[in-house]
């Protein structure tokens, strides 16, 4: 099972608001997390099935070129295990009905609610350890002292895997 490396950040707790109290919060390291193409997912799907990575990649081209055709229609694309492709948009409201046309809507998004059985789980709240979609969190290493040691801000401990 991979871990995920997260940092301790100081922050305001309404980020816009400079009476508000400081608080500690966690986000994952960055430069750690590693952006996989098409072509390097192929490449894992090869290694692990009977396909080619030639044969992932045109397959996955096309599911894209497909997946845009269809959200461009307003249709939702509903991929089982991974979870639902959608679109929405944004539109000042206004109080005149003539005023409301399409020339209104100011963005398009595409959105994507995760399905239940992709939904993760932090392995060390979890109720089943190490479940198939546990992630591991570890606290990094921010300072070290003069010494070498891990003296860190905050300690930075990893989870108690007697727990």
């Amino acid at each position: 099972m991979a871990i995920v490396t997260v940092v301790r950040y100081k922050r305001r707790k309404l980020i816009g608001d400079k009476d508000s109290p400081q608080v500690y919060s966690l986000r994952p390291k960055c430069g750690d997390a590693k952006v996989y193409s098409i072509e390097a997912l192929a490449k894992e799907i090869e290694s692990i099935g009977s396909l080619s990575a030639e044969d992932v990649t045109h397959v996955m081209k096309s599911f894209v070129r497909s997946m845009k055709r269809v959200l461009v229609d307003g249709n939702r694309v509903k991929v089982d295990g991974l979870g639902t492709f959608y679109t929405t948009l944004t539109c000042p409201g206004v109080e005149v009905e003539k005023d409301c046309t399409v020339k209104s809507i100011t963005r398009v998004n595409l959105r994507f609610k995760v399905d239940n059985s992709l939904r993760l789980v932090n392995d060390s709240t979890a109720s089943t350890r190490g479940a198939e979609n546990n992630v591991v969190f570890a606290l990094a290493s921010e300072v070290k002292d003069s010494s070498g040691e891990g003296g860190e801000e905050g300690g930075g401990e990893a989870p108690d895997p007697t727990l």
